[in-house]
């Protein structure tokens, strides 16, 4: 089952966050930081939203989080699909796909005319359901820069 993230389940996606950024080998993770983070998102927010997965059990083991944007070249609104993640037991199970689509149904209910995400060169399970999905992979190269 797909809901989203509000404050009355905010606690319950946070766990899962840390182990994403766990994933990714993000430094100084703080949940304090994510909390109020995570927690300017919603359906009615014009930011974006965050969808959390529930197994039969009702606990939740994924998570999706949609921003907006603008891409001049085409010129439209676009869904980034920022974050996706589910627990590693839970992987192969069709939840990513579920979370994908439920995304890209959300994006467009906004205005987006598509949906678009990274994903790291070594992340081959994530490149696996990406490929068998009706999607488009980018040549573009991704530049960061702090100062």
């Amino acid at each position: 089952m797909i809901e989203a993230v509000t404050d009355k389940n905010l606690e319950e996606v946070l766990p899962l966050i840390r182990q994403y950024q766990e994933f990714y080998k993000i430094a100084d993770i703080n949940d304090d930081r994510n909390r109020e983070f995570f927690s300017q998102f919603g359906e009615d927010k014009t930011e974006g939203c965050q969808f959390l997965f529930r197994n039969e059990q009702g606990q939740a083991v994924a998570f999706a989080t949609v921003y907006f944007t603008f891409v001049s070249s085409i010129p439209a609104k676009v869904g980034v699909m920022n974050d996706l993640y589910t627990i590693e037991e839970y992987r192969g199970k069709g939840i990513g796909r579920q979370l994908i689509d439920h995304c890209l149904a959300f994006a467009k209910s906004k205005g987006a005319v598509r949906l678009q995400w990274l994903t790291a060169e070594d992340n081959e399970t994530a490149q696996k359901l990406y490929d068998s999905m009706n999607t488009n992979q980018s040549t573009w190269k991704v530049y960061t820069y702090t100062d």
